[in-house]
Order: C-alpha cells, then sequence, then structure tokens
C-alpha cells in the first residue's frame, strides 16, 4: 500500500546513514515530506539529493542533537518551512564499546550519555509543541535491544537506550493525559547491518583488539533466524509506527531483533 504517510511532515535526526538514511528514504517514498538531519555534511546532503530525485521531498539540515540552541532553531526552520510537525523519528545515536566498566572513561560515558539521551530529550522537547499545534503526531524514538536486557561490553550503551525506553513510556503517558493525540513509542533494533558495527572495537580496549565486529557472523550465532536485519527491515517498522495504521499504539516498544529478545533456539539445521 503506497502513500501510508501522504501529507505528512517527518523529522529523521542521524539520516545521513543507516538506519536513519533508510527510515527517511522509505517515509519520503510514502509521501512524507522528510527534513534529514546529521552533523555529517556531506552524506547527509547526498541522501536528500536521492531522495529529491526519486521525486520525494526532502530538506537537510546540519545539526548536533547535543545542542539545545541548534534544537530550537531546527524546529524553527521546520515550522517556517511547513508550518506543522507530524512525525519525529529521534534516530541519531552512537555505541562505544569498553571491555569493563573499568576501562570506560568518564568522557566517554558523558558523549555517549549527552548524544544517545540528551539528544533524545531535546528533540522531543522541540518537537512537541510544533505538533500539539496540528492536533496529532508520532514520536518515535531509537533504542536498542540493548535497552531490554544487559550486554557485556556495553553497559554505557545499555545504559542509554534503557533509559529511552522508559522516557517513551512516560512521555506517552503525558501526551496521553493531556488528550494532544500525539503518540510516543520506542523501537529497539537487534543486530542490524549498519555502519555502527564498525566503530565498535571488538572486546574493548582492555583486550587490544581494536578489528570492528563482524555483524553478520556475530548474528549467525545469536539471532534465532541466523542473519543479521537490514535497515530496511527497521524502516518497515518504523513506517508503521508513523502511520495511521498505528492509531492505537502508544507507549510501546516494538522489538525488531530477529528473535533474539523471545529466547535462544536450537541450532540452525543447514540447508
Amino acid at each position: 500500500m503506497a502513500g501510508q504517510v501522504e501529507g505528512k511532515v517527518a523529522l529523521v535526526t542521524g539520516g545521513a546513514s543507516g538506519i536513519g538514511q533508510a527510515i527517511a528514504e522509505l517515509l519520503a517514498a510514502e509521501g512524507c515530506r522528510v527534513v534529514v538531519t546529521d552533523v555529517d555534511e556531506l552524506r547527509g546532503p547526498q541522501v536528500v539529493a536521492g531522495i529529491n530525485k526519486a521525486r520525494g521531498e526532502a530538506l537537510f539540515l546540519h545539526q548536533d542533537v547535543t545542542s539545545e540552541q541548534r534544537w530550537a532553531e531546527v524546529a524553527g526552520e521546520i515550522e517556517r518551512r511547513f508550518g506543522r510537525l507530524d512525525v519525529l523519528v529521534s534516530n541519531a545515536g552512537i555505541g562505544i564499546g569498553a571491555f569493563s566498566v573499568v576501562d570506560m572513561s568518564l568522557a566517554d560515558w558523558r558523549r555517549q550519555t549527552a548524544i544517545n539521551l540528551d539528544g533524545v530529550f531535546l528533540s522531543v522537547k522541540y518537537s512537541l509543541p510544533l505538533m500539539r499545534k496540528s492536533g496529532a503526531g508520532s514520536i518515535i524514538l531509537m533504542s536498542s535491544l540493548a535497552g531490554l536486557r544487559g550486554s557485556a561490553t556495553l553497559a554505557g550503551y545499555s545504559a542509554t537506550k534503557g533509559g529511552v525506553r522508559l522516557f517513551a513510556k512516560s512521555v506517552a503517558m503525558e501526551c496521553a493525559s493531556a488528550g494532544d493525540g500525539i503518540r510516543v513509542n520506542s523501537v529497539h533494533p537487534g543486530i542490524i547491518d549498519t555502519p555502527i558495527w564498525g566503530k565498535i572495537p571488538a572486546g574493548g580496549t582492555a583486550s587490544g583488539q581494536n578489528a570492528p565486529i563482524d555483524c553478520e557472523e556475530l548474528a549467525k550465532l545469536a539471532a534465532p533466524l541466523g542473519r543479521a536485519g537490514k535497515a530496511r527491515e527497521i524502516a518497515q517498522g518504523v513506517l508503521y509506527l508513523a502511520s495511521d495504521a498505528s492509531s492505537y499504539v502508544t507507549g510501546s516498544e516494538l522489538v525488531i531483533d530477529g528473535g533474539m529478545f523471545a529466547g535462544a533456539a536450537p541450532p540452525r539445521r543447514p540447508s
């Protein structure tokens, strides 16, 4: 079914690559006018150019999601250009691994928290007023499977993503109490084939290993479906939450992880 978000305006943070790019492209293909923000001033405009070439409508704005001043500017620009905001996808995030919490620096802890948690808080703070002017909206906060369960070497990351999960539920209850027509949900990807894996050292600094993690090999061992997910598979879930098809869904967690959170499956038989 085409045009599932026809006429809506969406903001996608961290939209220059990976899951964010896939979300921006799919929302645009389904009729949304998309504002893509990112710190990557090279890839961001390229993503937007690709959307526009495919007859979508997109705009790129450079943004550091930890800057409150920039959030005020981005919200103001969206209001000036479109006069409304219907969908927020707060996707920007980073992952910093450490062999042990003892080895994680306070600077890394704070940087990860600033982007993954403060940035999400600011996204909601500055998007809600725009949505309330329209009388409805969908806020989609990107968490992780690591926000539902602990993960060795990713304690800091899990802390931020667990915070996103409960922040989403709390804001969902706030909006429900206000009767403002805004729904808030979190998305929890598992092992997804995106560039973030190349930035997380295998084993952390204490092991002396700096080679990037092979997400496909990891998924073969960890995911019951036996493979890593694709960014577009996460985007399909976001599209559902952004569309009116999910009009009775709020305060919920959409887990897209190939079965990892459900439990352990017997070893896969060779086909």
